[in-house]
């Protein structure tokens, strides 16, 4: 350990003083200067344990303060880059380019490249954006904290670090564990449910990182069945039966769950869905549909907002308040059918600002897939009435067209639709409300 002396050669007394609390925080912040001056990389390593290990010592207010001097202590100097940038109007060199790159990187960005020499630090590095990101809305000045992290993780989580492993029953029961514990989409109940996931016909695969060797940073889980699935609880019954994964003609991509929540706005769902498709289409050459089956969590709020300003929507948001709604809104009723004309204008037509409102159908249309069939009481459970009146839609991947729709998608924002969405879309109630004004 360091003495005090040298610890306070490195640290800007004004800034922290008073508490117990802020003494860890002074010693974590002195120790991040004299990691960053530190020039031989076995004495950094060392620095580099100490900071570490000082920093997952802070919690509360220490925490607090400590991302607080690294927004303020370790950004660019203004004066520089307002020099650097001066130098290359006047003369757009090379030199001046390089110059003017240098400053304007932080000096935040080289102590994390610093504190990744520990062991354990990537790990930490993840968790330290979680904890901004967090608190970023009451903390908006930890915005550079947050773009120097997403800037360096986005480098280590390439693809090509990425390693796909599928997760069966063999798998350490550490992963399996943490398997239950991520899933984000339909709750695990238990080792039994988990079993049933991983039999024959379903498959499970995940992305793992060489840094976290046993933190999935994405996983997907699979059903092989014989035509596009339009109701979820089958799949997710435990005491379902199993059947021959051969006479598959279907792969079901039914939960998709991001892990890490420090490395969210870093897209690997696209490479996973790719992948899985490709290795599944090897290994059981009969497949031919890659589809998920996709809750559609926000339109039942969109639907209760909407009806604010579309007085003639309001008895229909009060029929979804009555607890059996659905078991009187059967085939062909006045209800069902607009219902599902609604959420296909919602998922068509709904933005948030050029984008879908739905961030499970960025999420897809991103990925290059076709929204292509909305399903009636898809997902009957609390949470899928709550969220979407028991509606699922199909997003369909095929392989020949994703890339073509990830670019109208990316450039365009386009939303490629089947043309049955599209028609259930046209005929709602908004739609022509939208076009009897037009007339």
């Amino acid at each position: 350990m360091e003495s005090p002396a040298f610890l306070k050669r490195f640290f800007a007394p004004a800034t922290i003083a008073g508490s117990r609390a802020d003494r860890h925080t002074r010693k974590t912040v002195a120790l991040c200067h004299a990691l960053l001056s530190e020039r031989g990389e076995a004495s950094g390593a060392a620095l580099a344990r100490e900071a570490l290990a000082a920093y997952r010592q802070l919690s509360g207010p220490a925490l607090v303060a400590f991302f607080d001097v690294l927004a303020q202590e370790f950004s660019p100097d203004p004066e520089a880059v307002e020099d650097a940038a001066g130098a290359y109007r006047q003369e757009a060199s090379q030199a001046n380019l390089i110059r003017l790159q240098h400053v304007v990187e932080s000096p935040r960005q080289e102590l994390f490249r610093r504190i990744n020499l520990a062991a354990g630090g990537t790990a930490a590095l993840v968790e330290m954006r979680r904890r901004v990101l967090h608190d970023q809305r009451t903390q908006p000045h930890w915005a550079g904290i947050d773009a120097d992290l997403a800037h360096l993780l986005g480098s280590w989580f390439n693809r090509g670090f990425l390693t796909l492993q599928r997760i069966d029953w063999r798998t350490p029961a550490l992963v399996l564990e943490k398997l239950m514990r991520y899933e984000a989409v339909h709750e695990i109940q238990g080792w039994h449910d988990l079993h049933r996931r991983l039999e024959s016909d379903r498959r499970c695969f995940a992305f793992f990182h060489p840094a976290l060797p046993d933190e999935p940073i994405i996983f997907i889980e699979v059903a092989l069945t014989k035509g596009m699935s339009d109701q979820v609880q089958p799949l997710l019954d435990p005491d379902s039966p199993v059947v021959d994964p051969a006479g598959a003609d279907t792969a079901i991509f039914y939960s998709i769950t991001n892990c890490q929540e420090g490395l969210r706005g870093i897209s690997f769902g696209n490479f996973l869905i790719k992948q899985v498709a490709e290795d599944l289409g090897r290994e059981f050459p009969r497949l031919k549909t890659f589809a998920t089956l996709s809750p559609i969590p926000g339109f039942r709020n969109w639907l209760t907002e909407t009806a604010a300003a579309h007085t003639e929507l309001a008895g229909l948001v009060g029929t979804l308040a009555e607890d059996d709604w659905f078991r009187r809104a059967g085939s062909g009723t006045r209800v069902r059918t607009e219902l599902m004309r609604l959420c296909a204008y919602y998922l068509k037509h709904a933005k948030h600002g050029k984008e879908p409102a739905d961030a499970v159908a960025r999420f897809h249309l991103g990925n290059g897939a076709r929204m292509e069939r909305l399903n009636w009481l898809a997902d009957t459970s609390k949470t899928g009435m709550a969220r979407s009146a028991g509606m699922m839609v199909n997003y369909a991947y095929r392989l020949k067209d994703v890339e073509h729709n990830h670019e109208a998608y990316t450039k365009e924002h386009l939303v490629v639709a089947s043309p049955g969405l599209s028609l259930l879309a046209r005929g709602s109630l908004l739609a022509r409300l939208k076009a009897a004004r037009k007339e």
